[in-house]
């Protein structure tokens, strides 16, 4: 620290920002262990906050109120801080053991198929790489594999060093699908301990590198790849899919009570198909109803992550390989998916903080 003809100290600038909180921890960011760094020279501070997730969905919030304190001080001109984001490891919870050099997992689920459950696994990978995190997909779909065409990657052929499967890589997201080790036309009718001995593999002998945040693309319902991937390691959380539709929504709930018997935590559900707008028109058209998902998550006391709505431009960006969180910035899809990823990493920030203060 370096101080130059001012009374000011390191100890008043954390003074100052111990009153800006964190929103989603309910904590300020001087005790949270966010800043460091601190330098005074004269009229000028500088400092660092580092938070617990590149996709913050209070990111600028926390920017501004941290600068403004430090500015109320008498004798700050100037303010000068860098922003960083250092996502902290899960807390080991029983005797499951971690995935070496992965933080945190997210299982993304439906109670039923035809939800858009894997659109919205890629689309969120995707999201939360482009908002600065590392992250990878695994298709756990086994029998149904569909990852692999949506990030562009179906014609990928694995190799291995040391070992260890080298996974595909498109989009800022690696990626690995059983549809790499099986010819296109050939149906894989697994069940039980083949099954289980494959998710297992694809966690434990691919070679992921270090990880934020691995998506794992769950097969719909509520079977044997769920209770794998369950016993297998340790989950950082759940994510269900559901749409509007009454039925979408009962299996919503199934998917729900899963997660809860298997003592998961539960980021939040995500509506699908929420509503369709046509391109240049205020008009929104709910075609498959609306706002139940948001009423599923009241009625349950769990997150309500986002709606998205119904855009022939989601379907097209999944057929050609490049989701439409990467084909189109500007599109109200791609805006619903990068704040919806935003809130998925605070839930995970917010359990996983939740966990360690019991510890």
């Amino acid at each position: 620290m370096f101080v130059k003809k001012s009374g000011l100290t390191e100890s008043d600038v954390k003074k100052a920002l111990s009153t800006v909180m964190d929103p989603d921890l309910n904590i300020d960011v001087v005790s949270l262990g966010f800043i460091s760094e601190i330098q005074i020279n004269g009229g000028k501070v500088s400092f660092k906050l580092t938070l617990t997730t590149p996709a913050c969905p209070v990111k600028e919030k926390m920017e501004q109120e941290c600068k403004d304190a430090v500015l109320a001080l008498p004798g700050v001109e100037t303010v000068e801080m860098e922003t960083l984001a250092q996502v902290p490891n899960q807390r080991k919870n029983g005797d499951k053991e971690p995935i070496p050099g992965i933080k945190h997992l997210i299982a993304v689920t439906s109670g039923k198929g035809g939800v858009g459950k894997s659109t919205v696994s890629v689309n969120l990978a995707v999201a939360l790489a482009k908002l600065g995190a590392k992250v990878g997909i695994l298709d756990a779909d086994i029998t149904g594999p569909n990852v692999p065409i949506m990030m562009g990657v179906d014609n990928y052929e694995p190799t291995a060093k040391d070992s260890r499967i080298i996974p595909a890589e498109n989009h800022g997201v690696k990626c690995i699908s059983m549809a790499f080790f099986v010819p296109k036309d050939t149906p894989l009718i697994w069940r039980g301990p083949m099954l289980d001995k494959g998710i297992r593999q694809f966690l434990r002998d691919v070679e992921w590198g270090e990880l934020d945040y691995l998506i794992v693309d769950m097969p719909p319902g509520t079977g044997d790849a769920q209770l794998t991937m369950a016993s297998a390691t340790q989950l950082s959380g759940g994510v269900i899919v559901t749409t509007p539709q009454e039925v979408a929504l009962l299996d919503g709930m199934r998917g729900l009570t899963m997660f809860q018997k298997m003592e998961v935590p539960i980021l939040g559900f995500i509506e699908n198909m929420s509503y369709f707008q046509p391109k240049g028109s205020s008009e929104q058209f709910e075609i498959f109803g609306r706002g139940g998902g948001k009423r599923l998550a009241e009625e349950t006391e769990v997150p309500f992550l986002g709606e998205i709505p119904l855009d022939p431009a989601v379907r097209m960006g999944g057929d050609s390989g490049v989701p439409i969180v990467e084909a189109d910035a500007d599109s109200p899809v791609t805006r619903a998916f990068m704040e919806i990823a935003k809130q998925v990493a605070a839930q995970v920030s917010i359990h996983n903080h939740a966990a360690l203060a019991t510890a």
